[in-house]
């Protein structure tokens, strides 16, 4: 059972990779993900949430 990759832009980002960043983007409401890339290749997922103090 092979790992798929998903080339777009030419940035490589594996199957297993985005299903992490999919989750990730599930339960931030307020904030920012940032995907770290380096040659040509997704190697970091940084979440960076906001709370919102009303």
């Amino acid at each position: 059972m092979g790992e798929k990759n998903i080339l777009y832009n030419n940035s490589t980002i594996s199957e297993e990779n985005l299903k992490k960043l999919l989750e990730v983007l599930k339960f931030v409401k307020y904030g920012s993900v940032t995907l770290v890339v380096q040659d040509g290749v997704v190697v970091q997922i940084e979440r960076n949430e906001k709370l919102r103090l009303r």
